[in-house]
């Protein structure tokens, strides 16, 4: 059962989120990061949110500024915004009596929740999919528009058949993320899934985050899955290979 909830972002308008309530006994409660401006509702967050409550692990899953069903303007946020609103997203479950204990994120999200951990106490497990190890990657989606954007402070952005409008801070603010850093010092346990034939964040980013990584980590590979999971068995494959794996960290002590 997915349930409608809706917190504050740190920026102030309030985000849409969709709980997906665990199947049977309660094993943990985690969040889920979407990708660079995906939503909730993509099938990446919709598929592998529903497979872990399934296997009785509740999952926040929600929209970023301005996306999906959130309030807010897009255009306001950054990667930092993004990192400051999934801890807050953990805030939000912790205060209504869900611990967290699992962070999940896809692509720009998975970047999003290495760094997250760092800002809340309770987590003990991050699993990314197919995130970049430099979050400043995401520029290929835009490339085209930077020196409009580096001139004029802000460009329109198409994306799925609207325009959104991305600005300048963004730009600096990805530019100047430090994941490497937040990597080699995450006190958590760290799963990295990639996909060798991702031809969006190449495979070589999983090395590097892994690289990075003290242990305990781990590596799977999600062989066959495109960057973005369409293929329904492989969202589920994923959300099923973290359940497994996060299972020892999910218990209270």
């Amino acid at each position: 059962m997915s349930e409608k909830v809706w917190f504050p972002s740190t920026s102030g308008p309030r985000l849409a989120g969709l709980l997906d309530h665990p199947e049977g006994p309660v094993r943990g409660w985690g969040v889920f990061s979407h990708g660079f401006t995906l939503g909730k509702d993509c099938p990446a967050a919709n598929r592998m949110c529903k497979q872990l409550a399934a296997e009785g692990i509740g999952m926040l899953r929600f929209d970023n500024l301005g996306l999906g069903h959130s309030e807010g303007d897009w255009g306001d946020g950054s990667f930092s915004h993004k990192i400051a609103d999934t801890a807050q997203a953990v805030r939000f479950m912790n205060d209504a009596g869900r611990e967290v204990r699992l962070l999940v994120g896809h692509s720009f999200g998975g970047a999003a929740v290495i760094a997250a951990a760092h800002e809340v106490d309770g987590v003990r497990a991050v699993a990314s999919v197919g995130a970049p190890y430099d979050p400043s990657h995401v520029e290929h989606h835009y490339d085209a528009l930077l020196e409009r954007i580096m001139e004029d402070g802000e460009a329109p952005f198409p994306v799925g058949g609207k325009a959104l409008t991305l600005r300048r801070h963004f730009v600096e603010d990805v530019r100047v993320a430090d994941l490497h850093e937040q990597i080699r010092t995450l006190r958590r346990a760290l799963l990295v899934m990639h996909s060798p034939t991702d031809n969006t964040v190449g495979i070589a980013n999983a090395s590097e985050i892994f690289r990075a990584a003290r242990h305990p980590r781990s590596f799977v590979s999600l062989e066959g899955a495109d960057h973005l999971l369409t293929g329904r068995n492989q969202a589920k494959r994923a959300a099923r290979i973290i359940s497994a794996w996060c299972d020892p960290y999910l218990a209270d002590d």
